[in-house]
């Protein structure tokens, strides 16, 4: 782990080394990508089942794609009582939390006859990406199909890989079980995008793709987008601990490493105006790594991308931590709620020191599909505004369009776009 007096040449290098995890910087795989995609959108289903056979080493076809009811069951019924009991409280908690971002059409009318407002309307079919490669993530299943199902879409298409044996993870299926989602196909990796993307004989056209995935995941979906919607091209996970001298070190130390752990290029970031505060959280992080069951992903995590800022002031932290536009922001101060007031920039911010980052992960409701590598200056959080699409609505009365056509006519002109002007003026002759 990298420890800095904070300063401007620092932050900067800072943000270059966080840079180097975009997707951007992965052109070796680019071509394989996109012909992966071309192939399963000239071919569909044959090049779909050969990339299943050769990667996934399962003998996909047109019988055996789609997730049973009998096969939803199964691994519903195989997992332990208490954990489907955790997964259902978590649902009601992330459907709650996304009730309260519906949004309602409107209508405005005048007195001389305009009629204007804005439509919404669910998108109504959306494909929902569930990884099932190195780890299965029945959390992901949640958080990127109920904002969609509080929406109002009319179908949710599910793509997740399977073993070789053709067995999709327990979990997984019984969060989509809970979730109420039932059309499921055995397909993961670039050509399962792709899939979703064009369609297949066997795998529905969707109109937006949404969840998340390895770099040839996040890939595909980069490639495919025009086609499709999509929610984000995700990054690896990421959390900033901005921390005063009130912070428990053993929390912070344990809350940048609940990060760090989930991959080589994952980010943790302390920065904090304590001296003494950062040489006990780098105590807290050595006890623990002793016997740390994810050493060595933890390892390389903290040698390339772990950071500890030193900030003269709690201004300067906080004006790094708006430049870094964290993921996940964690505000362990003397009084947190003083301290968000200065932020600007981050996915989502967890306040004091009982609301650790993974209580947004599984639990709480917001949602943990949240924009990396800085995105956070200008992306969201997955919300149901990610499942609508709006329509304006213009009506005008006659008595209302002569108030105004002469000034639309000379609108028009002055661009040169003499039909558009005349398109109005007939009205009037």
């Amino acid at each position: 782990m990298k420890r800095y007096v904070l300063n401007e040449e620092n932050k900067k290098n800072i943000l270059n080394d966080l840079l180097k995890r975009s997707t951007s910087n992965y052109p070796e795989y680019e071509k394989k990508v996109a012909d992966i995609c071309e192939d399963v959108k000239a071919r569909k289903d044959e090049a779909l089942f050969e990339y299943t056979l050769k990667f996934d080493k399962f003998a996909l076809n047109k019988d055996n794609i789609r997730v049973t009811e009998t096969e939803i069951d199964e691994a519903y019924n195989s997992l332990d009582a208490e954990f489907i009991d955790i997964m259902k409280e978590a649902f009601e908690n992330i459907k709650k939390y996304h009730q309260k971002q519906v949004r309602n059409s409107f209508f405005d009318t005048t007195e001389d006859g305009t009629f204007l407002g804005q439509r919404i309307l669910p998108i109504e079919v959306v494909g929902v990406y569930v990884p099932g490669g190195k780890a299965a993530y029945p959390s992901s299943t949640l958080m990127n199909i109920v904002p969609a199902l509080v929406a109002g879409c009319k179908r949710i298409v599910m793509a997740t890989p399977c073993n070789a044996e053709g067995k999709v993870n327990a979990t997984t299926l019984a969060a989509a079980k809970i979730c109420g989602i039932s059309e499921i196909y055995k397909v993961g990796g670039a050509q399962a995008i792709a899939a979703m993307a064009f369609g297949t004989e066997t795998v529905p056209k969707v109109s937006k793709i949404v969840g998340p995935g390895n770099i040839f995941v996040a890939l595909a979906k980069r490639y495919v987008y025009g086609h499709v919607s999509i929610d984000s091209i995700a990054g690896p996970s990421e959390i900033l601990v901005l921390a005063d001298e009130t912070a428990n070190p053993a929390y912070v130390a344990a809350d940048m490493l609940s990060q760090s752990e989930h991959d080589e290029m994952a980010s943790g970031i302390l920065i904090t105006t304590s001296s003494e505060l950062a040489d006990n959280v780098e105590k807290e992080i050595d006890k623990y790594m002793v016997d740390a069951p994810r050493k060595e992903i933890l390892e390389k995590s903290l040698a390339n991308f772990g950071f500890i800022l030193i900030a003269n002031n709690i201004k300067e932290a906080v004006d790094a931590v708006n430049d870094i536009a964290s993921e996940h922001l964690e505000i362990l101060t003397k009084n947190p709620i003083e301290t968000m007031g200065m932020v600007k920039n981050a996915g989502a911010i967890f306040l004091g020191e009982y609301s650790s980052e993974p209580l947004g992960d599984y639990f709480a409701g917001p949602n943990h599909v949240l924009p990396t590598n800085g995105t956070a200056k200008f992306f969201s959080p997955l919300s149901v505004d990610d499942f609508i699409k709006k329509s304006s609505v213009i009506c005008y009365s006659k008595e209302a369009l002569e108030k105004s056509h002469e000034k639309i006519e000379k609108f028009a002109k002055q661009e040169g776009l003499y039909a558009h002007a005349n398109s109005i003026a007939v009205r009037f002759k």
